[in-house]
């Protein structure tokens, strides 16, 4: 390949120490957790201690030939923001790291100027948990408004994950009116498999909007490798809005439960409803200037011993 894959969609942490709507997830051994009342395996067994390190996930893109990935964060795995901290300076030319911010907390628009403050370059939201017990946060809200601006300002990019179909679609529009210099990346391809997702999908008709599939083969994982259902909606949503306002994520570590993270993107490499070049975008050219990854790491293809 005449490339370099970027993964713009994936996960870091040292352990998992939180709770979602009263329920706990708390790290366990064997690559499980407690996950929100039941046993759930969060990362392959051979991970024994939980630990989801850099160093692991390095091995993983030098193996798979991925030169960067953008490291984003959720909830599920409580806050990241110092241990991300440490990774970026480590590794400055392999990730790019989401700071986040709890909603639930009531000094959250103090924390994200604080984050923007320690030098992440991008934040992340994740919108689809903000339907709290106590109330659905909006998007739009002044204080949510100040932090965008915030950001535009400072060029500091938004990761975001919004709820199922055209939930959270009118507060974009209406974030992105107010905020048009804002860089804008929407997760898990529109929740892909589920009613009017293309509504997502269409946000990237914007200018400062684009798409990352981080979470779609954890989507099609009732249809399985090679993911065809997947390539297709690809497919779809280029026609919509454009191949070069889509980009490749893995949703690290958590799909490789299933699959192997070289899987994560080989089924789009082989796959012939694409042409090359619409790979290369979709892998890596898209994702590098849209994040502006900068001295990119070439890595040879390493044969297995089975080959």
């Amino acid at each position: 390949m005449d490339f370099n894959i970027i993964d713009a969609h994936a996960h870091l942490w040292l352990n998992q120490n939180t709770e979602v709507n009263g329920l706990e997830i708390k790290t366990l051994d064997d690559g499980k957790s407690l996950f929100m009342g039941e046993i759930r395996q969060m990362v392959p067994p051979f991970i024994v201690d939980g630990r989801n390190t850099a160093e692991i996930f390095l091995a993983n893109m030098n193996y798979a030939q991925v030169s960067a990935a953008v490291i984003t964060q959720e909830y599920i795995d409580g806050l990241q923001n110092a241990y991300l901290n440490q990774v970026e300076e480590k590794y400055p030319n392999r990730f790019l790291c989401c700071g986040m911010f709890d909603v639930r907390q009531p000094n959250y628009v103090k924390h994200a100027k604080k984050l923007i403050g320690h030098g992440f370059k991008a934040l992340k939201i994740p919108a689809q948990r903000f339907f709290l017990p106590e109330g659905r946060v909006y998007l739009t809200i002044d204080p949510m408004m100040e932090i965008f601006k915030q950001m535009e300002k400072n060029d500091i990019l938004l990761s975001i994950d919004l709820a199922d179909g055209d939930e959270q679609v009118a507060e974009m529009n209406e974030i992105i009116k107010e905020c048009p210099n804002l860089r804008i990346a929407v997760g898990h391809f529109g929740m892909v498999t589920r009613p009017k997702w293309q509504e997502q999908i269409k946000l990237a008709l914007n200018k400062n909007v684009m798409i990352e599939s981080g979470g779609i083969t954890w989507l099609f994982n009732d249809e399985f490798y090679p993911f065809e259902g997947a390539v297709r909606a690809i497919k779809e949503a280029a026609d919509l809005v454009g191949m070069d306002k889509l980009m490749w994520g893995s949703d690290y570590p958590r799909t490789i439960t299933a699959i192997t993270y070289r899987m994560s993107y080989d089924f789009v490499v082989k796959s012939d409803l694409l042409n090359d070049e619409e790979k290369a975008l979709f892998l890596g050219k898209n994702a590098e200037k849209f994040y502006r990854f900068k001295n990119l790491i070439d890595l040879p293809y390493i044969k297995n011993m089975s080959e």
